[in-house]
C-alpha cells in the first residue's frame, strides 16, 4: 500500500508540527527509586532540601576558635596573646564551652563553633608559648567559617523537575539524607533494522553485506538520552514478516525506531508496512534537509512510528532532529544543547599561578550575550556542582582572569539548555516557588542569590531578567520603590513578616512587650545576637532596630534567613531577625517586627520578553496567591510599575 505522503517533501518546520500533532507528548509516568539507582534518571518533582548544610557553624581549618575582635592589631612582629581553653572541637562533637573576651579554643576543620566564637585563626598564624596563645595575625568576623545554611538552606528548592541526575546532583541528594527519589519513567523505544544485506556484527562478512552499524549507534543515543533502547534484530525485505514483526513491537514500546526501507527502491517496503498496521499512519514522507531528505514520520495512536534512512549519516543526524525532542518530553527532560560556549566574566577571578584551575560558573544572557558568574562556595560545598552549568579554565600561567573578559565555558551536561528566565538578588522560599509554577508551565527559570543590593546593581546592567529585593530606604520609610532608575520597572510580589526570633521560653523574650525586648538586647551584655550581612534588606531592618547600637555578635553576619534561625535554635545565639516562615521552620519563637515588600526589579529593555510576562501573570492569579499564603506571605493587591 503506497500512501499518499510517499516523497510529498516538506520543510524541517512543518515536518515536526505535523508529527507533533498526532503525538502524545506528555512524559510517561512516574516511579521511585533508590539513591543508588538514580543516576542518569530525569526528576519528576522538585526537591527542597529538608536540612541546612552544613547543619551548624562549622570550621574550615585547623586552628582556634576566637571571637575575631581579639586578634584585631596582631602582626608577625606584634602578635597578641589569648588564653587556651582546656581541650579541642573534633568533628562530631558538639562543644560544651563558651568563648569568652580574651580567650580560644583548638577546633580541627569540621569541628562546630562554640558559642561565643565567631572566627577561626589558621594554626599556622599562631603560637603556644607558656601557656598561651600567640596570634600573629588578626582575622574578620566569620573568617574561617561555613555558616549554618549558607551551602543550602533548609526548605531550600535544590533540584527542578527534568533535570537528568549526574554524580553532582546524586551527591547533592546524599548529602541531604535523601534515599529514594520521584523520577519520569523511561522510554522504552524499539529499533529495528530492515534490509537484506545486514548482519549482525561478529558474524562473517559475506560479498554484498554489510554490518548493521545503525541499531548500535540508535540504542547508545537512546541511552545518551535516558531511553531504554529494546534491539529487535534484523528483518529482511519481506513485506509479511516485517508487518508480523511490527505489530508483536508495537504493543510494548513508546516509540518505534526503523532502519531502512523509506525510499522508492522496489525493496524499500518499511513505510508502505507502517502504512498497512499503524493509525493514523504515515504523516510526512520526505523532509527538505540533507542528509536525511527520505526521512518518514508516521504514528500510531499517540505512539511515534520513524523510519529513518539507511546510510548511517543521514540516520544519525534525522534521530537528532526529530527523534531527540521526542525521547526528552517523553522521558521528562530538558532538550539537550551545544557542550561550550563563549561568555563574558561578570567579575574579576583570581588564580594562583603555577596550576591550572577549573572555575565553576552560573551561566547569564542569551543569544551570543553571556555573562558567566563564578560560584564562589567554596571547597567545603555540596551544591556548587549541581548548580553549575559550566566551567572556565585558568591556564597555570594566569593570575589574573579580568571582568569583561571572553572565555569558552565548556558546559558541564548537554541535556541542559539556557532558561527561560533568570532571576538573581535576594532568596527566598516565595520566589522558588514561583519559579517551580513556570517551570511546570514550560518555562524554565534559575535563581543565582546574590543578595537584594547585588541583584540591583545586576539589573541595573541589564545581567539577568528579573532581580528579587527587599530594600528599605531610611529616609522615607518605603521598600523598594525609591531604588528604582529610569531603566528599571517594578513588579510588586508579596509581603513578607518580619521578626525577631528566639528559643522559645527564653524568659527575655516571651511574654515581653517589644520595648521591654529592646531595652534587653541593647544592654544586656549576655544576650548574643546574630546579624545579617550588609547589602541585605534585612540588615538595614536590623541598623534602623538597634539605632547604632552594636550588642554582642552583631559582627557575626550570616547571608540567610536559615542562618540566623540555626545559630538562634542551637544555641549560639540568642536572637536574630527572620522571616516568619523560616521561624515556624526552625520552631522558634517569634515577635513580629514589620511587613516587608519582597518586590521584583526588571530592566525596561526586558520588560516584555515572554518569560517576564507569564511571571506577571502569575501574581494575578487566585491560585499562586493561595500558594504564597501557604509561606506566610500576602500577595501585593496590585501589579504594575514603581
Amino acid at each position: 500500500m503506497v500512501q499518499e505522503q510517499f516523497l510529498e517533501v516538506v520543510d524541517r518546520d512543518e515536518a515536526q508540527r505535523r508529527f507533533h500533532a498526532a503525538l502524545r507528548l506528555e512524559p510517561l509516568g512516574e516511579e521511585v527509586v533508590a539513591l543508588p539507582e538514580a543516576w542518569g534518571r530525569a526528576l519528576a518533582t522538585e526537591v527542597a532540601a529538608p536540612i541546612d548544610v552544613p547543619g551548624f557553624d562549622r570550621s574550615n581549618y585547623d586552628g582556634y576558635a576566637v571571637r575575631a575582635a581579639d586578634t584585631f592589631g596582631s602582626s608577625e612582629l606584634a602578635p597578641r596573646a589569648l588564653s587556651i581553653l582546656p581541650g579541642v572541637v573534633e568533628p562530631g562533637e558538639v562543644p560544651l564551652q563558651q568563648i569568652g573576651p580574651g580567650q580560644a579554643i583548638r577546633i580541627a576543620t569540621g569541628g562546630m563553633l562554640p558559642r561565643g566564637a565567631g572566627a577561626v585563626v589558621m594554626v599556622e598564624d599562631t603560637d603556644e608559648a607558656d601557656g598561651r596563645l600567640w596570634v600573629r595575625r588578626a582575622v574578620s568576623p566569620g573568617f574561617g567559617v561555613s555558616f549554618a545554611g549558607t551551602d543550602i538552606a533548609r526548605g531550600e528548592v535544590v533540584l527542578r523537575p527534568g533535570i537528568v541526575l549526574s554524580s553532582r546532583e546524586t551527591a547533592l541528594l546524599a548529602a541531604l539524607g535523601i534515599d529514594k527519589i520521584r523520577v519520569w519513567r523511561r522510554p522504552r523505544v524499539a529499533i529495528l533494522s530492515t534490509g537484506n544485506e545486514l548482519i549482525q556484527p561478529g558474524e562473517p562478512l559475506e560479498p554484498a553485506k554489510l554490518y548493521d552499524s545503525n541499531a548500535q549507534i540508535l540504542a547508545d543515543a537512546v541511552r545518551e538520552l535516558g531511553g531504554e533502547p529494546v534491539r529487535c534484530g534484523i528483518v529482511r525485505d519481506d513485506y509479511d514478516l516485517l508487518v508480523g514483526r511490527l505489530a508483536e513491537i508495537l504493543v510494548d514500546s513508546d516509540l518505534v525506531l526503523l532502519s531502512g526501507g523509506t525510499s522508492k527502491g522496489a525493496g524499500d517496503i518499511s513505510y508502505r508496512a507502517v502504512g498497512a498496521i499503524c493509525r493514523p499512519g504515515v504523516i510526512v514522507h520526505g523532509v527538505a534537509i540533507k542528509p536525511g531528505k527520505p526521512l518518514c514520520l508516521a504514528a500510531h495512536e499517540g505512539k511515534a512510528v520513524v523510519i529513518l534512512p539507511g546510510f548511517p549519516t543521514s540516520a544519525i543526524v534525522t534521530f537528532h532532529e526529530f527523534v531527540s525532542p521526542l525521547l526528552c518530553r517523553l522521558g521528562g527532560r530538558r532538550l539537550p544543547e551545544e557542550a561550550s560556549r563563549w561568555a563574558r566574566l561578570a567579575v574579576q577571578v583570581n588564580s594562583e599561578p603555577g596550576r591550572t584551575e577549573y572555575v565553576l560558573v552560573r551561566l547569564v544572557g542569551s543569544g551570543d550575550q553571556w555573562t558567566a558568574w563564578p560560584i564562589g562556595k567554596g571547597s567545603g560545598s555540596v551544591s556548587a556542582f549541581s548548580v553549575a552549568e559550566g566551567y572556565i579554565t585558568a591556564e597555570r600561567w594566569e593570575e589574573i582572569l579580568p571582568a569583561g573578559e571572553e572565555r569558552k565555558v565548556r558546559l558541564l551536561a548537554t541535556q541542559t539548555r539556557p532558561p527561560d528566565l533568570v532571576a538573581m538578588g535576594s532568596h527566598c522560599v516565595g520566589l522558588d516557588y514561583l519559579l517551580s509554577v513556570l517551570d511546570r508551565r514550560g518555562m524554565t527559570g534559575v535563581l543565582i542569590p546574590v543578595g537584594s543590593t547585588a541583584g540591583l546593581a545586576a539589573a541595573r546592567r541589564g545581567e539577568c531578567d528579573l532581580a528579587g529585593i527587599h530594600l528599605l530606604d531610611p529616609a522615607t520609610g518605603r521598600y523598594n520603590e525609591p531604588f528604582l532608575t529610569p531603566d528599571l520597572e517594578l513588579i510588586r510580589g508579596y509581603r513578607r513578616l518580619q521578626g525577631i526570633v528566639y528559643r522559645p521560653g527564653d524568659p527575655r523574650f516571651h511574654g515581653r512587650s517589644l520595648a521591654e525586648i529592646l531595652q534587653t538586647i541593647k544592654n544586656d551584655s549576655s544576650c548574643l545576637m546574630v546579624n545579617r550581612n550588609q547589602g541585605s534588606g534585612t540588615r538595614v531592618l536590623i541598623d534602623r532596630l538597634l539605632g547604632g547600637v552594636q550588642p554582642p555578635g552583631y559582627a557575626v553576619q550570616p547571608s540567610t534567613h536559615h542562618a540566623v534561625a540555626a545559630a538562634v535554635s542551637q544555641g549560639r545565639a540568642d536572637w536574630g531577625v527572620t522571616i516568619e516562615w523560616v521561624a515556624g521552620q526552625n520552631k522558634l519563637g517569634f515577635i513580629p517586627l514589620e511587613e516587608e515588600c519582597y518586590d521584583f526589579v526588571v530592566p525596561k529593555a526586558r520588560w516584555s520578553r515572554p518569560a517576564i510576562q507569564a511571571f506577571r501573570q502569575l501574581l494575578t492569579e487566585a491560585e499562586i496567591h493561595e500558594g504564597l499564603r501557604r509561606f506566610g506571605f500576602r500577595a501585593a493587591d496590585s501589579l504594575g510599575t514603581g
